[in-house]
């Protein structure tokens, strides 16, 4: 099944990822994005904190389809289990 959108959660700082939910159905699937990822896919160079949202936004499209990716694929991790993106996750 493929996943729709959830919700932009928050930045978490200390840990440097962005936390996002996808959608199976009516089950909400937590998921991450590390600001490396994120950067690396704008071209960015040190975002402010503040502008992690707004830089999430942007991106959404892409996070998304490669979050999908990566549930049908069934790669998920930690507990409970979710979607944990990183920078090698969309080298092509």
């Amino acid at each position: 099944m493929t996943l729709t959108q959830g919700r932009f959660i928050g930045y978490e700082y200390d840990r440097m990822i962005v936390l996002f939910s996808m959608l199976d159905d009516r089950r909400e699937i937590p998921c991450a994005i590390s600001t490396s990822a994120m950067d690396q896919l704008e071209g960015a160079v040190r975002v402010q904190a503040s502008q992690r949202e707004a830089q999430f936004m942007r991106l959404r499209e892409r996070i998304e389809a490669c979050a999908d990716g990566k549930y049908r694929a069934t790669e998920l991790e930690g507990t409970p289990p979710g979607i944990i993106l990183r920078s090698i996750d969309f080298r092509k």
